[in-house]
């Protein structure tokens, strides 16, 4: 199905429409995570990431990658694009300055072990910033 070019913004426009999804950008500029790190970061149930990721998809801002049982995203082209716009006003906001700081903490560690049940981020962060790292 092709979009006109006004069809094609409303739907971007819907797709940013809420903070989890701006977060979710913000937190692909730098690469590709896997959706256990997206979860971990936002702190959301599983299936509300997926469907915050799907809206993403169906815009065409984000792509996915398969690799075993993970699923990976990283920006898509137009999402880069979008992203490059927002950023500065989006660094601005403490939010995103707090989730960049924990992106620096995650990925210090391994994608498996953030996938598992009983990963706490809260945890790691704070045994992150007792230790002088990424404050």
């Amino acid at each position: 199905m092709t979009f006109s070019p006004l069809s094609r913004q409303v739907q971007i426009h819907k797709a940013i429409a809420h903070p989890a999804r701006l977060r979710m950008l913000a937190m692909l500029r730098d690469g590709e995570l896997c959706v256990c790190q997206i979860t971990a970061l936002l702190q959301l149930a599983a299936s509300t990431v997926s469907a915050h990721l799907a809206e993403l998809r169906a815009a065409d801002l984000v792509e996915e990658r398969k690799s075993g049982r993970w699923v990976h995203y990283r920006l898509s082209e137009a999402g880069s694009r979008t992203l490059q716009v927002l950023w500065p006003d989006l660094l601005a906001d403490p939010q995103i300055q707090e989730d960049v700081r924990l992106l620096g903490i995650l990925n210090t560690v391994a994608v498996e072990a953030v996938c598992r049940p009983d990963f706490n981020l809260a945890h790691l962060a704070a045994q992150a910033t007792k230790e002088g790292c990424c404050s």
